[in-house]
């Protein structure tokens, strides 16, 4: 097995369109406020351990608990469904509490950026790999320049609100709010 770069450009570009963590800005910016900060390396390990445990043991993790991918995949859909509608309404369903380290894992690490479509992704690329004997540990390779990205979107939260203003901000959440549910709703 060699190592492809075409098709580990592929990979690196089908994973940062499914995590989309450029398009998750706007929400991270509001949990950040709800939080009182994110800790982008916190965030960081565990949705790249999350990402990296299920390409390793994603599905018969799933079977284990009796889930299907669709069934998970479904989850996730409603959580960010539910984060839509916040960004959208302005109501609050994730209340804020502050120094609450649970908001790293649940719904920043996961489903925003290790969500249900990443995770699948992840299964599903290395069903792919392994049945044509290609190398599928390039795909660890891809999550991890995706992890690096990660970090710096995470770490330039600050920057990006100073750049937008409270009205841009505003206008970006709501623009994205809307597609978040239309992402919802594709995917349902």
């Amino acid at each position: 097995m060699q190592f492809n770069f075409q098709e580990f450009l592929t990979l690196t570009f089908t994973l940062f369109a499914v995590i989309d963590v450029v398009g998750s800005v706007p929400m991270l910016i509001s949990m950040k406020e709800k939080m009182g900060g994110i800790n982008a390396w916190k965030v960081t390990l565990i949705s790249g351990g999350l990402m990296v445990l299920f390409f390793f043991i994603g599905k018969p993790f799933l079977n284990i608990l009796g889930v299907d991918i669709k069934s998970f995949a479904v989850a996730g859909s409603i959580v960010i469904f539910i984060l839509g509608l916040e960004m959208v309404l302005g109501i609050e369903f994730f209340k804020p509490d502050k120094n609450a380290p649970s908001g790293t894992i649940v719904p920043i690490a996961f489903p925003l950026i290790a969500g249900s479509g990443t995770l699948t992704t992840i299964m599903s690329l290395k069903a792919t790999f392994e049945r044509s004997d290609r190398n599928e540990y390039m795909i660890l390779v891809a999550i991890l320049i995706n992890l690096i990205v990660i970090y710096i979107v995470l770490r330039s939260l600050n920057l990006i609100e100073k750049a937008l203003g409270k009205a841009g901000l505003l206008a970006v959440r709501k623009f994205f709010g809307v597609v978040l549910l239309a992402i919802v709703m594709q995917q349902g």
